[in-house]
């Protein structure tokens, strides 16, 4: 008999969300990487933006939509989601599983490096009230640093993989994208621009409250 993980215990109360299981199977079908938010996490993103009311939400990383679907599920009428994408094959197919999701009004994809994109939202602008960081883990800091200076007050910051697979508290591990993500929760935890916790399911989440 298989043991239950605290996780599979938790996530066995909940019916599989038909919608999402599709997101997954069309990743799978397209040879993505399976490394969608875990699906206690997306329930969180889709109770925080509604929440909070938030209006606009920026989206680092779409890989096949699983997450936008979840974080665009809290958005209000008139809402918005801009998110980024580094690949636009991964971007055609989150476009398409939003679309069939009923939510394609909601988002807008932004194509190349997030960085670029992050930095031109500065110059024009723009405020968010939500960010969800799951890209590549070596710019983290970075991308938690430009949040930062994107956010409205009161704006709320979530990390994905923060623990990465259990590297982050291997003192053995010292490639640059664990370094990275150590620095990570350093920063989230130690900035005082931040009210912030990290949980320790799944793969790990930061939440931070931009003062």
């Amino acid at each position: 008999m298989e043991t239950l993980t605290a996780e599979s215990y938790m996530e066995g109360l909940y019916a599989d969300d038909p919608v999402l299981e599709r997101v997954k199977e069309v990743i799978r079908t397209n040879n993505m990487p399976e490394i969608s938010i875990a699906p206690g996490y997306g329930r969180l993103l889709t109770m925080l933006v509604t929440m909070i009311g938030a209006k606009k939400v920026l989206e680092i990383g779409a890989l096949g939509g699983y997450s936008g679907i979840c974080l665009a599920r809290g958005l209000q009428e008139g809402g918005k989601l801009i998110s980024l994408e580094l690949k636009q094959e991964f971007a055609d197919v989150a476009k398409q599983n939003v679309a069939d999701a009923g939510l394609g009004q909601f988002v807008e994809y932004r194509i190349g490096e997030a960085l670029t994109h992050l930095n031109e939202l500065l110059a024009q602008g723009e405020r968010f009230d939500f960010f969800f960081i799951d890209a590549d883990k070596v710019n983290y800091p970075n991308y938690l640093e430009l949040a930062i200076q994107l956010a409205n007050p009161g704006a709320i910051i979530a990390g994905d993989n923060t623990l990465m697979r259990g590297k982050v508290v291997d003192p053995g591990q010292t490639k640059t994208s664990v370094q990275a993500m150590r620095s990570f929760n350093k920063l989230i935890a130690e900035d005082p621009r931040l009210e912030s916790t990290i949980l320790p399911a799944y793969d790990g989440l930061a939440l931070a409250r931009v003062k």
